[in-house]
């Protein structure tokens, strides 16, 4: 692993770690979990077998990424959020095969501190969940969601501002809604 710093109270199994990525101490990322290039991995946090997280991510302190979790490059998740990966947890299945529900993270996407995300749903790019959100069902590119269950309150701009009505952002960009359920798209 060559240019990763890993911080002597880290646990690092993985020899899937990109080049610049920095892991902290306390954090654990298991064997067989894929970290990519210039990573910051938090203090406290897991990463679980199988687990993967794309380039240029930011994960803080205290965050769990199981396994059947996707985070796309770019991807921002804030202190003490979840991801889950079992519709039906329960203690005592040794002799059930145990087959986890994938999560998908897209590119650019931020949530918030102290978020759950629940397994089986698609963050799309761009989205934003904001802190203590519960998300239960697939978020829109460019959406904002809030609340328990998260609900869409709003859009965002690739630079994470909130969006007017029109969809222009102060950075520049315009967007146009597409439908309900892929959310927006940047106008050319």
């Amino acid at each position: 692993m060559e240019d990763v710093f890993v911080h002597s109270l880290a646990l690092c199994e993985s020899e899937k770690v990109g080049s610049g990525t920095r892991i902290w101490a306390f954090a654990h990322v298991m064997k067989g979990a894929r970290i990519g290039r210039r990573c910051n991995i938090g203090g406290g946090s897991f990463v679980e077998s199988k687990a993967i997280v794309g380039d240029d991510c930011t994960i803080k302190n205290g965050v769990q990424v199981w396994e059947g979790v996707r985070l796309g490059n770019n991807v921002f998740v804030g202190p003490n959020a979840t991801f889950t990966n079992d519709l039906r947890p329960r203690a005592g299945r040794d002799s059930e095969p145990f087959e986890p529900i994938a999560t998908k993270v897209e590119d650019g996407v931020t949530v918030g501190a102290n978020a759950t995300i629940v397994c089986g749903v698609r963050l799309g790019a761009n989205a934003f969940v904001a802190a203590g959100a519960v998300v239960t069902r697939d978020v829109p590119a460019h959406a904002l969601v809030v609340g328990s269950p998260a609900r869409n309150r709003g859009w965002v701009c690739r630079c994470g501002a909130s969006l007017p009505e029109n969809l222009a952002c102060e950075c520049g960009r315009r967007y146009r809604l597409m439908d309900g359920e892929s959310g927006l798209s940047p106008e050319e």
